[in-house]
C-alpha cells in the first residue's frame, strides 16, 4: 500500500528515528525495534524476531524470504520526512522483541565471551558485536547500564551479527562478575597497564572484561577479575576504541589451540 501522508498513523513506528532519546526509550516499552537495510532486515526475520510492518521507497523491491506482514511503500520525501533522515537504502522494517535470555543459560553453554561494563554508545556496541560473532565468541553479557543492543544504528553497524550471537544482562554489576567466575570462567579485565595480552596463556572457559570508550573499566570491575590484561601500545598512543581492543581480545582468546 501507498502512504502518501508522513503521518499516517500506520508508519507510527517510524516515525522520528533520528530522535535518540525518544528512540531508546519508546522501542523497548513498545516491544518493537527497527532494522534497517534488506540484508539486516533478512537477518532479522531468519533469526526469528516477528515482522510487524516492512516500509520500501517505492523505488525498492520486497527483499526475499520475508514472513507475511504488511507492506508500506513511500517516497523518498515522505520517508525523509516521517523518519527525519534520507533513507537511502530505502528498505525499513518494524520487528517484535523476544523475551532476553537469562546469564546463567548462556554461562552453562559458552566457553569464550565477552562482558562489558557500561558501553553506552550505539556504534561501539555493535562494532564489539561484530567482532565478537566473526572471531569466535559465544556470547556477550551487558551490564545494566549498557545500551540497547537492538537500537537501529547498534544493529546496523553489527551488520546483524546481535542477531546472530547470544546476549543476556548481568545483574547485580559488578557484582555479577563473581556469578561469571563461579560458573568457570577466568575473567580477563581489559586495561591499558594490564599484563601484555601476549604472554598470558590462555586455556579453559575465559570471559573477556570491557569497560566503555573512556573512562574503561571501573576499579570494582577489574577487581572483580580474575587478571588485567592490555594491549601493548607505540608512538605515545595509550589505548584503543574499545571495538579494536574488543577485536585484539577476541582474536587473542580464540586462537588458543584448543579453539580452532
Amino acid at each position: 500500500m501507498i502512504i502518501e501522508d508522513p503521518s499516517d498513523p500506520r508508519l507510527a513506528d517510524y516515525i522520528g528515528l533520528t530522535d535518540v532519546a525518544r528512540r531508546i526509550k519508546h522501542e523497548p516499552e513498545k516491544g518493537f525495534f527497527i532494522a534497517e537495510g534488506a540484508q539486516v532486515v533478512q537477518r532479522a526475520a531468519a533469526a526469528g524476531y516477528p515482522l510487524r510492518t516492512i516500509l520500501l521507497a517505492t523505488n525498492r523491491q520486497l527483499p526475499e524470504g520475508l514472513p507475511d506482514a504488511p507492506v508500506l511503500q513511500a517516497s523518498h520525501p515522505v520517508l525523509e520526512a516521517a523518519t527525519g533522515f534520507h533513507v537511502h537504502r530505502g528498505v525499513l522494517a518494524s520487528f517484535g522483541r523476544i523475551p532476553l535470555r537469562d546469564a546463567n543459560e548462556l554461562l552453562a553453554t559458552a566457553e569464550r565471551i565477552l562482558v562489558l561494563e557500561d558501553v553506552n554508545n550505539h556504534t561501539n556496541l555493535g562494532a564489539v558485536f561484530r567482532s565478537a560473532a566473526g572471531l569466535g565468541m559465544d556470547a556477550v553479557l551487558l551490564s545494566p547500564r549498557c545500551c540497547d543492543p537492538l537500537y537501529r544504528r547498534a544493529i546496523r553497524v553489527s551488520m546483524g551479527e546481535v542477531f546472530a550471537l547470544p546476549y543476556a544482562y548481568l545483574e547485580p554489576f559488578p557484582g555479577g562478575v563473581q556469578q561469571v567466575r563461579d560458573a568457570g570462567f577466568r575473567v580477563l579485565a581489559m586495561t591499558p597497564d594490564g599484563t601484555d595480552l601476549g604472554d598470558v596463556e590462555i586455556t579453559g572457559r575465559t570471559a573477556l572484561l570491557l569497560g566503555a570508550e573512556g573512562p574503561g573499566l571501573t576499579e570494582a570491575a577489574m577487581s572483580a577479575s580474575d587478571l588485567r590484561v592490555g594491549i601493548p601500545m607505540s608512538r605515545g598512543v595509550d589505548s584503543l576504541n574499545i571495538a579494536a581492543a574488543a577485536a585484539v581480545g577476541c582474536w587473542a582468546v580464540a586462537r588458543r589451540p584448543e579453539a580452532r
